[in-house]
Order: structure tokens, then sequence, then C-alpha cells
């Protein structure tokens, strides 16, 4: 799997053991910075050049990190057709792709042990999406985005599922 990496200098000593390991693994990993963890940058700057080469597909996937991985994924979430989930452990990024089919996994690199890094890594880039009933909840974030007013119609019920009301106006 081709993987774009990047992250902020908070994020950068383990975006690096990150990317190694990912390496290890046979992945081609794509590293769009930061070069260092002795200059300060800004985390938004990283988590939106991930997002951008996911979303024009220049890679399949991307992984994000800044101190604690909520910045970078907040930016990282600007960018249409990219749905960057802040993982904290192999539960959350089992969950994120199977059910959210997030393709950006994002992670605090002071939150995050290098062990339990590795792991979730390895079970994000490992995992499928699900589908099904999650697939329609996809579809809506992906209607919303693409939404010229930014109004979200509700998807139709998927098959044996009871109608909804949509709280969004």
């Amino acid at each position: 799997m081709r993987i774009a990496v990047g992250s902020d200098h908070a994020g950068f000593d383990l975006k690096r053991a990150m990317a190694g390991h990912l390496t290890e693994g046979g992945h081609e990993v794509v590293d769009l910075g930061t070069g260092s963890a002795a200059v300060s940058v800004d985390y938004p700057e990283y988590g939106l050049a991930v997002a951008r080469a996911v979303a024009a597909g220049e890679v399949e996937r991307g992984l994000c990190i800044c101190g604690t991985g909520i910045g970078i994924s907040i930016a990282a979430n600007k960018v249409a057709g990219v749905r960057a989930a802040l993982v904290h452990d192999v539960t959350t990024a089992d969950l994120a792709r199977r059910h959210n089919d997030a393709n950006v996994i994002c992670m605090g690199g002071r939150t995050t042990g290098l062990a339990e890094a590795a792991d979730a890594v390895d079970t994000f880039f490992a995992t499928e999406f699900e589908g099904g009933r999650h697939r329609r909840r996809i579809d809506e974030i992906t209607q919303y985005e693409s939404a010229r007013d930014g109004r979200l119609e509700p998807a139709p019920p998927a098959a044996g599922e009871d109608e909804r009301q949509s709280p969004i106006p």
C-alpha cells in the first residue's frame, strides 16, 4: 500500500518510527514532512498535505501525527473525501476502518507509545471497511461534503431499516 505520512515537530519522532515500521511491513511511504523536531512548525500544513494526497488518489491512505493528534485530525478532515480518525489503540484503529471507512489515521506523538502506535497502525492498514449499515452513514457525510449549500438530505433507509428523520434542517 502507498501511504502518505506527515507530522509537526511534536509528532516527528513517532512519525519517523511509524514510517520505518510501515516500510519494514512492505508499504511504500511518502513522507510529506516535517523533517525535524528541532523547529516548531504548524500542524495544519502537514495534515492538509497528507489529506490532499489521499483525496487526489496519489496515495491509498495517510498517517498524521502532532502532539495529541487532535489538531492535525481537524485539519485533515477539512479536505473533502478524507475521513481522518484520531486513534489511541488497536480498538479505535479497527473501528475507524470497519465502521467509518477512515482513510487517514491520526495519533499523538506526546500521548501514544511506540508499541501501542505500531499495533494501531498495523490494525488500521490491515482492516477493511465493513460496509452494510455503515455505508449509509458514510454516504451522508459524502453527500454533505458535496452539497452546495451545506444542507444534508437524509439518505434513504437501507433494506429492512426503519425510516429515520434527519435532525439536520
